[in-house]
């Protein structure tokens, strides 16, 4: 507390003085506010190094479940494989056709039956995917291709049923 001598004015701050102190609180308040309004650098990058660590995991995860999920599936071969690779051919050769199918699917193997059904160039197609092992085929499938280029065995009447 200041004395003051008694009958001198008392003591009043400038008020300039009191502006300028008032001014520089604000601007202090105001850089401490925007200060913590923004993350700095490190924050962002450590949160950005969390982030793409979860990510990776969910990621890893995701590409371990796909991989068990497709070593357990069963692999059930059909003759469509087989039909469609007879579709290609422009002829067809009255008789019976065998094959396998290679690594693609060890101990599988097939058998093609070709005849004419008719004499307009209309061909069956039996076919019938055998597993080693089994009586029982794997699949069967019939198809019917117009292959007119295709000769039929000559003179042979075709005693197939339609």
């Amino acid at each position: 507390m200041v004395r003051v001598p008694s009958g001198a004015p008392p003591l009043v701050p400038h008020p300039s003085h009191h502006a300028s102190r008032i001014t520089h609180h604000a601007s202090r308040l105001s850089t401490l506010r925007s200060g913590r309004a923004a993350f700095s650098l490190l924050e962002v990058m450590i949160a950005g190094g969390i982030f793409f660590m979860a990510v990776f995991a969910i990621l890893a995860m995701v590409s371990s479940v796909l991989s068990n999920a497709r070593s357990l599936r069963r692999v059930e071969l059909d003759a469509g494989m087989v039909a469609a690779q007879l579709s290609i051919t422009n002829k067809l050769t009255e008789g019976t056709q065998s094959g396998d199918f290679g690594n693609l699917y060890p101990g599988y193997s097939w058998e093609a039956d070709e005849y004419e059904v008719g004499t307009n160039g209309l061909w069956q197609v039996d076919i019938v995917v055998h597993r080693s092992g089994l009586q029982k085929p794997a699949d069967v499938m019939s198809v019917w291709l117009f292959r007119p280029e295709s000769q039929s065995g000559f003179g042979r009447p075709n005693t197939r049923p339609m």
